[in-house]
């Protein structure tokens, strides 16, 4: 199957919207919104490519860039393999040069467009923080507790996993939802009796156990979902099932399940690197170990006591 490689760049504005682009009749998936951008010439690298189209499709001089993520999408007769550029600084106002639509959109409102299949992952990608913590999942209601969730709501954490392995009170998870809200924060719901149905909360987590089991997305594409995978098999089945992210663990050995044995950093990076979903890093990581990930490729780091 023939391979295209392709360069896009991400061009946000302050207020957060993103410059799309519509594909134009006579291209493959006519009528699809994406990022702008294009092929990658046999003679040229992917940052030199996207310098280049951005300049021709949109009249851009880009300054300065970074890489966001690498991806590959299957199609019918093709795989195109994608580099998602960050431009970081550019001269001149984007425009149509080559008689193609673009419009500028908030990241909610992309959902009002027909877009690419690799747009739902990088959507997921700007989206989701660094960082993802996971409660205790144990003692839940006490005081230790809920001191402890109330100070990760003052500590900039942005997505919060309520675990838990018995049942817990629905008045209480609305209780936790609503003081997330008032924070700006997705709380995630991990619990045996979650029916994918919760309204209250922002979505849903997975076990592993709980993947394996499914054929297909169980919440609404409205809902988070993120996935618990040990290897390489069960992160591209969350894939697969449509999980927005992964969680892929242990990386490294960790006081919580000692006996456990850990992937390893090159395996986590194969995880990361296989998948177009973002992926966290999980088991004995801490602070110093984020900026590792994100080189590795991964969204960030999950974890109970990382941060």
């Amino acid at each position: 199957m023939k391979t295209i490689r392709a360069a896009v760049g991400v061009l946000q504005q302050k207020d957060g919207k993103i410059l799309i682009a519509k594909r134009q009749k006579g291209q493959l998936m006519a009528g699809f919104w994406e990022l702008p951008g294009g092929k990658i010439e046999a003679d040229e690298t992917p940052k030199n490519a996207a310098i280049r189209e951005l300049r021709e499709e949109l009249g851009i001089e880009v300054e300065a860039l970074s890489l966001h993520k690498t991806m590959q999408q299957k199609y019918q007769n093709r795989i195109v393999e994608l580099h998602i550029f960050n431009i970081e600084k550019y001269q001149n106002q984007p425009a149509g040069i080559e008689g193609q639509t673009i419009a500028w959109s908030s990241i909610n409102a992309l959902k009002n467009y027909q877009l690419l299949p690799t747009m739902k992952a990088f959507i997921a990608s700007i989206t989701l923080p660094k960082k993802y913590w996971i409660t205790p999942s144990k003692n839940h209601q006490s005081p230790e507790w809920m001191a402890k969730f109330e100070q990760k709501l003052r500590q900039n954490i942005r997505l919060i996993q309520l675990r838990s392995k018995t049942l817990l009170d629905e008045c209480f998870i609305k209780e936790l939802s609503r003081k997330c809200q008032q924070h700006s924060v997705k709380l995630l719901l991990n619990t045996p009796d979650k029916t994918f149905t919760q309204t209250y909360v922002d979505g849903f987590h997975l076990t592993t156990s709980e993947l394996l089991k499914l054929s297909h997305r169980p919440c609404s594409d409205d809902k988070f979902l993120g996935a618990s995978a040990h290897n390489l098999n069960d992160a591209k089945y969350a894939e697969k099932i449509g999980a927005d992210f992964v969680v892929i663990s242990p990386v490294q050995l960790t006081k919580t399940h000692p006996n456990a044995i850990p992937i390893g950093w090159e395996n986590a990076h194969q995880v990361a690197n296989s998948l177009n979903i973002p992926v966290y890093f999980l088991g004995g990581m801490g602070e110093k170990d984020l900026a590792k990930t994100i080189k590795l490729g991964a969204q960030g780091i999950a974890g109970v006591s990382a941060f």
